[in-house]
């Protein structure tokens, strides 16, 4: 069955091949973390514990905040230059407010999406929600535009294959009645999903940037930090972080080589991307973990490909859809 989301789409499933292991040794997890580590033109699995346990997952809820708004931007052919007022309920959010924004604070949509994924905004992920939300509810309903968002953001995972996740509101606060939930195999789909997007890439990229809102007609200028600690360093260039007290320390990380070229008996040329998608969830030592399952992802994944790319069982694919 084709997903529901905000207008009609059509899916091609991208086979992905996963395994595990291949004689490297894995890290050892502290305090009940779970962990993934994939390459994500192949989808191969390199690394992982607990994968498949359902647990928060904090701001790394935003990446399906920002896939809602590109896309939606993209197919109502919302420019992201467009001005969202910061609406009533975000004063209630809680959480991180880099830019102190208040009702009735005017920010476009592009720099909200800066402060959002660079800063981890919740102030700015509920303003992107409420503006784009008010034109999703008119066509499919909910009962406030915010809602009617998220329900588009599980949509999304539902397309993804993302099973075990339910997304309960757009930044990743947990509250007594708001609990989103996922796995690092669910987040790795979505991060793999994330990732392809070009215009997703220049936002999580960068260490920093300066960006702006307005509070009546004054013009209040704010430099956002990345809060993903290693952006810029090595091979990183993504994705995001997070923290919340019930999900703890989180990463999504993207670590990307150059791709592999190799001439063709025709004389062609063939590139072979390399990108390493790293999912840690609820680590003490996110960073520490995630650079090793960076280095030893990569040495896995280079001896797999040595071995010829070998694939067992069926359980080890993914599936994660590309839109046509």
């Amino acid at each position: 069955m084709t997903p529901k989301f905000l207008f009609p789409r059509f899916f091609r499933k991208c086979t992905l091949l996963v395994t595990a292991g291949l004689g490297i040794s894995s890290p050892i997890a502290q305090g009940g973390e779970s962990y993934i580590a994939a390459e994500a033109f192949t989808g191969k699995i390199l690394l992982e514990l607990d994968a498949d346990q359902k647990r928060p997952v904090a701001s790394l809820t935003k990446i399906a905040t920002a896939m809602i708004i590109l896309d939606w931007s993209k197919l109502s052919q919302t420019s992201m230059a467009e001005m969202a007022v910061v609406p009533t309920g975000a004063a209630t959010t809680g959480g991180s407010n880099p830019m102190g924004l208040i009702p009735g604070d005017r920010i476009s949509l592009r720099e909200a999406m800066y402060s959002m994924l660079l800063g981890s905004d919740n102030v700015s992920a509920h303003t992107l929600a409420d503006h784009a939300g008010r034109s999703i509810q008119t066509r499919s309903g909910g009962s406030t535009p915010v809602a009617a968002f998220v329900a588009e953001m599980n949509n999304l995972a539902r397309g993804l294959g993302m099973t075990r996740t339910n997304f309960a509101n757009p930044h990743g606060m947990d509250t007594a009645r708001q609990r989103g939930m996922s796995t690092a195999r669910d987040m790795a789909r979505l991060g793999i999903y994330a990732m392809r997007n070009t215009g997703f890439q220049f936002y999580v990229k960068q260490s920093r940037r300066t960006i702006a809102s307005f509070r009546g007609n004054q013009k209040r200028a704010f430099k956002v930090g990345n809060t993903h600690s290693l952006i810029g360093k090595g091979d990183v260039n993504g994705i995001k972080s997070g923290n919340t007290i019930l999900a703890g320390p989180c990463a999504a990380t993207s670590s990307e080589k150059k791709p592999i070229v190799q001439k063709l008996a025709n004389g062609a040329t063939r590139l072979t991307g390399r990108r390493l998608i790293i999912i840690t969830l609820g680590s003490s030592d996110r960073w520490g973990m995630t650079q090793t399952l960076i280095n030893q992802g990569w040495a896995a994944y280079d001896g797999w490909r040595q071995q010829g790319s070998p694939v067992g069982q069926a359980r080890e694919l993914l599936s994660v859809p590309t839109p046509k």
